[in-house]
């Protein structure tokens, strides 16, 4: 290893890659059986040391690599370590075994591992409490009953991992994002899902269902992630797919699950979305709202510190003294307060941070959201059509039918065309409900119709006529358009979600919004670019799969805040980075052989489309 990096790492970053100096030798390998091989590209050097590290970590004296090995073509290189590495080094417990990876990180700001537990999670409580007695650094919290805004800003300064399912003395397992991302996430979790179901990992998809149901049972909801931080905040809702998909997929179905799951579902569907802030009843439709007091505690130091620095200065103070006394409470600021609202709906939203909801978000009937429960009405309508033709008891006593969930899909869709489909743009946008009136910002989020099958053939035709005009990129489908991104940013920082960046969850969605249709073309051509885009960069820098790309310049360097998690190792990536790692499973199982061909040969897109 030291002699390959020291003869082609001229950077000295472990990594071999495109901006390392062209080597002025090539690399000579001697054969088990006496013959020489020579490598002179920087992929096959790269494979070699990616290699050398995987032989390394086994501790074994000698080890035999095979030449097919080090040349595998890259797409195969890549779908291969997903299924076979990626997801394995994803997969976290929290439990005993698992205790150490998850509740030491960075996040947790002191020298304690600390567990919250929900107080009425008898098997959790005892769990915990007798684990706690061989680990003197293990703080145990058991909720109190009623979580309030109060009591999360009073945990602030002691962070801790949210407790999940306990079963036959084992935690359920789960798949993080990966990097500083070491806890569940909740749309995240859906698109993982996709993956892991396409590499035949059935239980663990199955156990991050389970997962996701304990959540609603005992935190009220699916939270933004199982952090102290986030219990007054849920994510974007695929409760209902991850459902389906999952009962689908399963090689010996189990009824009494998918009962179970689905009574969830429809309570998480009521008491999360369809009453309390979420829903707005002047529209009938509904929002992101996420509850909470002051500065959001998960950001970095600064991140607002522009907003902090315009109120402090009406305030006559510096920013610094500002902050300070708004922290502690000698200084309220209504007008913060509520900035300090839409930024944590704006992180409910998933969508953190697009220019498209800053300072706005808690005033907006937002086309996902609500395109997201249209598709769980109809998937309660087709589980319980399928399934329970008799009906389902829900948790709260009482029978649901399929024919009451195709009411309220009917409905839905009746005044999301009414409040978000413009006419004259063709298009849908979210619906401002302060103002009374649709937003013009062009983002991805803008066609998630097409994914929950909401469209008419009308409909759809005129929406994948704007959709490849406005979002289509060298790299895939961009987050927003270049132009709502400039008309709406109101300072130079570029935010994540926003032009030029592309991301796994839009692009998986628009594949399937697109193929739901019939615009087989279109979806292949995109899944192409962006396969295109992974594979070329992971072929030119070592295996990366990082979080997000610049899907203008096609490029994982992104100039965003936040930076971009993924792109930070040595020698070897040994997760990607979990939708990221879907997206590209989801991409090869949908492309015909002769494109998959085509991208092992890395030929460009441009003229593979024309």
């Amino acid at each position: 290893m030291q002699d390959l990096l020291i003869g082609y790492d001229t950077d000295g970053d472990k990594r071999i890659t495109k901006d390392d100096a062209p080597p002025n030798k090539d690399y000579f390998l001697q054969s088990t059986e006496g013959h020489t091989v020579i490598l002179r590209n920087t992929y096959y050097l790269s494979n070699l040391l990616q290699e050398l590290a995987i032989a390394h970590d086994s501790l074994q004296p000698s080890l035999v690599i095979s030449l097919s090995r080090i040349q595998e073509p890259p797409a195969e290189r890549i779908s291969r370590r997903i299924r076979t590495q990626f997801w394995d080094d994803l997969t976290r417990t929290i439990d005993a075994k698992g205790l150490d990876r998850i509740a030491g990180d960075e996040k947790m700001h002191d020298n304690q591992q600390r567990v919250y537990v929900p107080h009425n999670d008898t098997i959790g409580v005892t769990y915990f409490k007798n684990l706690q007695k061989d680990r003197p650094n293990l703080d145990v919290v058991v909720l109190p009953k009623d979580i309030t805004t109060e009591y999360v800003l009073s945990i602030n300064d002691k962070p801790g991992i949210l407790a999940l399912k306990i079963d036959h003395n084992k935690g359920v397992p789960f798949v993080v994002p990966g990097g500083r991302f070491n806890e569940m996430y909740g749309w995240d979790s859906y698109f993982e899902g996709i993956g892991l179901l396409l590499d035949e990992r059935y239980d663990l998809a199955k156990g991050m269902v389970d997962n996701f149901c304990y959540q609603v049972k005992y935190y009220g909801k699916i939270l933004n992630a199982n952090r102290s931080y986030y219990l007054t905040r849920t994510q974007p809702p695929f409760l209902s797919s991850f459902i389906r998909e999952v009962y689908d997929a399963m090689p010996e179905k189990d009824s009494e699950w998918l009962a179970e799951s689905t009574a969830i579902c429809i309570q998480e569907y009521n008491t999360v979305w369809m009453q309390g802030k979420r829903y707005t009843p002047e529209t009938g439709l509904n929002r992101y709202y996420a509850d909470g007091i002051g500065i959001p505690p998960e950001t970095e130091p600064g991140h607002f510190k522009e907003v902090i620095g315009e109120f402090a200065q009406k305030a006559g103070l510096s920013a610094a003294e500002f902050e300070a006394g708004y922290k502690n409470g000698t200084i309220k600021s209504p007008g913060l307060d509520r900035y300090f609202v839409h930024d944590r709906t704006l992180r409910e939203s998933g969508h953190d941070t697009s220019w498209r909801l800053d300072d706005v978000a808690a005033d907006l009937n937002c086309v996902d959201v609500n395109s997201l429960l249209y598709k769980y009405e109809k998937d309660l309508e087709y589980i319980l059509g399928t399934y329970f033709k008799n009906g389902l008891k829900g948790t709260d006593g009482r029978t649901y039918t399929a024919g009451y969930f195709a009411e309220k899909a009917k409905l839905r869709k009746e005044l999301m065309h009414h409040y978000l489909w413009d006419d004259t743009r063709n298009c849908y946008f979210d619906y401002n409900i302060k103002e009374k009136k649709r937003t013009d910002f062009m983002a991805a989020t803008n066609f998630y119709p097409l994914w929950a099958g909401l469209c008419d053939k009308d409909e759809a035709k005129k929406l994948t006529a704007v959709l490849m005009h406005e979002l289509k990129a060298k790299g895939g489908f961009l987050a927003s358009s270049e132009e709502s991104t400039k008309k709406y940013a109101t300072n130079n920082v570029q935010r994540q979600w926003d032009y030029p960046n592309g991301w796994a969850p839009h692009q998986m969605m628009l594949w399937k919004g697109l193929l739901n249709y019939g615009y087989n073309d279109e979806a292949y051509e995109m899944v192409y670019r962006w396969l295109y885009m992974i594979t070329r960069n992971a072929v030119d820098y070592n295996g990366t799969i990082p979080e997000k790309y610049d899907v203008v310049s096609g490029s994982h360097k992104v100039y965003a805040e936040y930076g971009n998690v993924g792109t930070d190792f040595a020698y070897i990536t040994r997760s990607g980075f979990g939708w990221m790692n879907a997206s590209y499973q989801y991409g090869m199982s949908l492309l015909p052989e002769d494109f998959i061909k085509r991208l092992d040969a890395l030929e460009e897109p441009s003229p593979i489309m024309e």
